[in-house]
């Protein structure tokens, strides 16, 4: 009887070459096709999408310099920032101080403004009848007020007093030297002289014509160095202003005033 062979001891088939088709051996199969090559966009504009991060990241060669010089730049404009902030800081600081320490002194001294005024002026030497020209004297009495309860003021040298008629300067003089305490009223009289003035045929017709009706006006122009006394403690040189409209009745010594009116203003440097 012949063996029976059991599948299990067959031997193994032969695999079919790669070349050959499981179904049907011995007829190759075909290679693969290649790809056909996608078509080219039309020519035209085109926007490319590039990161953030790449763009900050990596410049363009041409800008590569610029981007330099910014970079370096960056520390410098902080520090400057910085600076300007630490000034203004201290400047606003500074402000505030000044104004807290203006506004107790306020409180403690109560500071009121001087008052001036003319109280009388006599006139010498005024001589409209003749062509040739004059010399006028100015006697002004002057009344200066010191209102203040905690404030003197120091009246120094190098003032002056001026009588002008239609801006035509007329007589000059300057106030006498002195102190003047709280809660005080000082009157004091100042002679003023004028030489040689040469007054203009219209002038003299102004001033006979204004005579006759009894109102001659003129101006009176004080100019004073002062000190304040604060306490204790002087200031600095500070420089008071007085302009003082007048009208006289007649130009005698006996002349009156029927009106005036003073305003003044204060020069701190």
């Amino acid at each position: 009887m012949a063996d029976r062979v059991h599948p299990r001891d067959s031997p193994p088939e032969s695999p079919l070459p790669s070349s050959h088709n499981s179904g049907e051996v011995g007829i190759p199969t075909k290679p693969p096709q290649p790809a056909s090559p996608k078509p080219l966009p039309p020519p035209g504009t085109y926007v490319v999408q590039v990161p953030k991060d790449q763009i900050y990241r990596y410049p363009p060669p041409e800008n590569s310099r610029r981007y330099e010089s910014l970079t370096k730049r960056k520390p410098r404009r902080s520090c400057c920032c910085r600076c300007l902030c630490y000034t203004f800081s201290l400047l606003l600081i500074l402000i505030i101080a000044l104004g807290i320490t203006a506004g107790v002194l306020y409180l403690v001294f109560r500071p009121e403004a001087p008052k001036y005024t003319i109280s009388d002026v006599a006139i010498k030497n005024f001589n409209l009848t003749s062509s040739s020209s004059v010399s006028p004297a100015f006697d002004v009495t002057v009344r200066a007020e010191n209102p203040n309860n905690k404030i003197g003021i120091y009246y120094r040298k190098g003032s002056s007093v001026t009588v002008l008629y239609s801006d035509v300067n007329l007589s000059n003089g300057e106030f006498p030297a002195f102190y003047q305490p709280t809660n005080n009223v000082t009157v004091f009289k100042t002679p003023l002289k004028g030489s040689n003035v040469l007054l203009g045929s219209a002038v003299r017709t102004a001033l006979r014509n204004e005579q006759k009706q009894g109102k001659v006006p003129f101006r009176v122009d004080i100019k004073a160095p002062v000190k304040i006394k604060v306490g204790a403690v002087k200031t600095w040189e500070i420089t008071v202003k007085v302009k003082c409209d007048i009208t006289v009745d007649t130009l005698t010594e006996k002349s009156k005033i029927v009106s005036k009116h003073c305003k003044y203003s204060v020069r701190l440097w």
